[in-house]
């Protein structure tokens, strides 16, 4: 594809590791592949140790390089790589439609409106049968069913109302922490008086009462640590038993208190796959002021964030009071990743590595799914749940990345597809693909 300017700007892969009609634009996979592994960085504490995500003090240790590695991921990582897996997911649905509509198939809504049901299926079996109640394809699939009536707008309606749709998401989180905010300041004045020894009203008994319960979102209770790790260590009956009730949240009122966050991200994916910015047709000095601004931005307001937290000892309230620049911090360094991951494609430097993550990225369900699968059988079925210290869990993460990074590209060298989306693209089409190449 012609570039701006002099520079080389598409890079494709070769045919036979690209999808059956078309070639696949290595950038997407690329980035793809990254964000899959960074969910897996993120999302290890969740399978590994209770309630250890945003508080180190819960479980996993707090101190040395459990610590070093909790700053690491909440200063560079946190938010980011859904956002992420969420701007390439509204990228794939402008190449999916595109490509149905310029075949002229008449059937090209119903075919796309089936394959996101069938993700929403998968999600439900990786929630309620793999047991990770964190599961993003069921909040993915729903969500790709309202964006669809989107996918034709001009890049510059796309960005506009997946900006505003974004910063009403970034409002209410700040509605919900002033609301904290307020709890713990009627929490201190009550409990003031209450250690000068004066009878508290049924409004200030109320008032430490709701502060002490909306606290557990940050400092769990050793009663809640104990019942999570003897339901995670007593087999797949009591951990279902157990993630079932976070599955059922998280896909209910989790899904709408989030759609926001995933509905405007894809918008912007789309946006930026139109505009040619995900499919490196912009010239490189974007791709550097991406990277430079969003890291300067990022990096400024997560490492603030992260010593605010640290020097208030891990406390509630300094959680909540650090959340309300949460949405900055993230966004910028959303933008700053996918800027420097974009220079590294355009590069064209490492490329044994770099097709091989593209490899890990076109088969991004199988692997994400693989993920669910091997820690079930590391933290259920072997008993490891809050066992291992939360720099060792990343351990367990090196190696699933060490093993898909080398199965990808040997699979895909004598597969079409990855074993779900083989699947996935027959319940799509109702027609058997070809599955081994020739």
């Amino acid at each position: 594809m012609p570039a701006a300017g002099d520079e080389k700007t598409v890079v494709m892969t070769a045919p036979p590791a690209a999808a059956p009609a078309a070639q696949r634009i290595e950038a997407l996979d690329f980035v793809r592949g990254v964000a899959l592994f960074g969910i897996l960085l993120m999302n290890i504490t969740g399978f590994g140790l209770p309630d250890a995500y945003t508080n180190p003090q819960n479980s996993g240790g707090a101190e040395g390089v459990n610590l070093l590695a909790w700053i690491v991921t909440q200063v560079g990582f946190e938010g980011t790589q859904r956002a992420l897996f969420s701007m390439l997911f509204g990228a794939s649905v402008i190449l999916l439609t595109s490509r149905l509509e310029a075949s002229g198939r008449a059937d090209a809504a119903d075919i796309y409106f089936r394959r996101n049901l069938w993700l929403i299926g998968f999600g439900l079996l990786n929630a309620f049968v793999l047991l990770w109640y964190g599961d993003i394809l069921y909040a993915y699939g729903v969500t790709a069913l309202f964006v669809f009536a989107f996918r034709k707008l001009a890049v510059r309606w796309l960005l506009t109302i997946g900006i505003a749709v974004l910063l009403l998401g970034a409002a209410w989180n700040a509605w919900d922490t002033w609301v904290l905010l307020d709890k713990h300041e009627a929490f201190a004045a009550a409990a003031a008086a209450r250690d000068a020894g004066a009878t508290l009203s049924e409004e200030q008994q109320g008032a430490i009462t709701a502060w002490e319960g909306a606290r557990t979102a940050f400092k769990a209770t050793p009663e809640g640590m104990r019942a999570a790790t003897e339901a995670m260590r007593g087999g797949y009956v009591s951990a279902f038993a157990y993630v079932r009730e976070m599955s059922l949240w998280w896909q209910t009122w989790g899904l709408y208190r989030y759609f926001s966050d995933i509905f405007g991200m894809m918008l912007i994916g789309m946006a930026l796959f139109h505009a040619g910015v995900l499919t490196l047709r912009r010239r490189t000095g974007l791709y550097v002021a991406m990277m430079a601004g969003g890291y300067a931005v990022g990096l400024t307001v997560n490492f603030l964030e992260t010593r605010w937290i640290i020097d208030h000892q891990f406390s509630a309230l300094a959680f909540a009071q650090a959340n309300l620049s949460y949405d900055l911090g993230r966004l910028a360094m959303t933008i700053g990743h996918l800027g420097a991951l974009l220079l590294f494609v355009r590069s064209n430097m490492l490329g044994l590595f770099r097709r091989a993550m593209a490899a890990v990225g076109q088969m991004a369900v199988t692997n994400y799914l693989t993920h669910s699968v091997v820690c079930a059988i590391l933290f259920v079925g072997l008993g490891w749940f809050n066992t291992l210290e939360r720099h060792q869990l990343y351990y367990v993460v090196f190696a699933i990345w060490a093993a898909q990074i080398v199965i990808s590209p040997l699979w895909l060298r004598h597969f079409r597809f990855g074993p779900v989306e083989w699947l996935w693209r027959y319940l799509t089409y109702l027609k058997r693909p070809p599955f081994r190449r020739t």
